[in-house]
């Protein structure tokens, strides 16, 4: 990816932005306007101290969905692609950037640029791509569909948080004795969509109900209407003959949130 030939964008939030996902879009503003291609919000070089420190707030949240006991944020790369060159923009005094509907400003996306200050008002799009990296689960070898994870089949390495939706796996005990739904190729980490989901009970089968609300719970039992399969929903008969909807969070235990 190549710098952006524009005149550097006036990076201060656009009236009535939320502040967290004007700041995701600010430190790629100021990208824009360094000529940078990277940055290693880590050490903060390229971004000044404020943005960098928000970057790492943002990561160490993606982080946590990974490994809520590492302190340490992942590093964070932003690249910055370039405009068609053959647009003829006019120039423009401030450019503000936003997030086309539907964007998520995390892996490879588009970041709308816009001009709102200036002779000619214009609307563009640039190629951007957030990575976030972090040590994780990967595959040692080749794994294929069905193979029961054990120790030796994974190793931790840095990987990009990023590059997919679903979580990775850091920790060995939330992979060892779980079931592959999909091949991994050598050194391609494990995430949470690729492993089997848990089947914590059947259908038919009688289950504790546990209701959640705030600062209580209530518990009871039913009959589970069909298999009790890892974070989905399922329909329990209580006695009486009232039937809810829970959701199956462990061997024969449904939660329901009040």
């Amino acid at each position: 990816m190549n710098t952006l030939p524009l005149p550097r964008p006036a990076c201060g939030p656009p009236a009535g932005a939320a502040q967290g996902r004007h700041w995701r879009l600010a430190a790629l503003c100021l990208l824009l306007g360094t000529g940078a291609t990277t940055a290693a919000a880590q050490t903060g070089s390229t971004l000044p101290d404020s943005l960098a420190a928000e970057v790492q707030r943002l990561a160490g949240e993606a982080a946590a969905l990974v490994s809520p006991t590492s302190a340490k944020p992942p590093r964070v790369e932003v690249l910055v692609g370039r405009l068609d060159p053959r647009l003829a923009l006019a120039p423009c005094q401030q450019i503000e950037p936003y997030l086309p509907p539907g964007a998520r400003p995390l892996g490879r996306f588009r970041m709308g640029l816009r001009c709102a200050k200036g002779t000619t008002a214009w609307r563009v799009t640039l190629p951007v791509e957030v990575k976030l990296w972090a040590p994780s689960l990967v595959a040692r070898t080749a794994l294929p569909t069905g193979t029961v994870l054990q120790a030796q089949h994974l190793v931790t390495a840095e990987v990009d948080l990023a590059e997919r939706p679903d979580p990775a796996l850091s920790q060995e005990k939330a992979a060892i004795g779980r079931t592959l739904a999909r091949g991994l190729a050598p050194g391609e980490a494990l995430r949470v969509g690729d492993l089997k989901l848990r089947q914590y009970f059947s259908s038919g089968d009688t289950v504790r109900v546990v209701a959640v609300g705030p600062g209580f719970s209530v518990s009871g039992e039913g009959q589970a209407l069909g298999p009790g399969n890892e974070g989905r929903s399922i329909q329990v008969r209580l006695e009486g003959g009232r039937v809810i909807s829970g959701i199956a969070t462990g061997e024969r235990r449904v939660e329901v949130a009040l």
